[in-house]
């Protein structure tokens, strides 16, 4: 898949767990697990902001497009 998830590079940079993150932003950690392997299909865009504001990052932090 060319889109990669690196959310796991934003949380060890902000020095917080994925159930931290996911406590902070309202998910549970079945479906932030889901979204850090990359394996979601899609991401609510109110999820993004949510991320984005708890890591202080941009999207572009933790979606990446890579052609095959």
């Amino acid at each position: 898949m060319p889109i990669i998830v690196n959310l796991d590079i934003m949380l060890t940079k902000r020095n917080m767990k994925s159930k931290e993150l996911a406590e902070i932003i309202g998910i549970t950690t079945a479906n932030m697990s889901i979204l850090k392997s990359g394996k979601a299909k899609a991401v609510r865009f109110s999820t993004l902001e949510a991320i984005c504001k708890a890591l202080d990052c941009q999207p572009a932090d933790i979606l990446e497009y890579v052609e095959d």
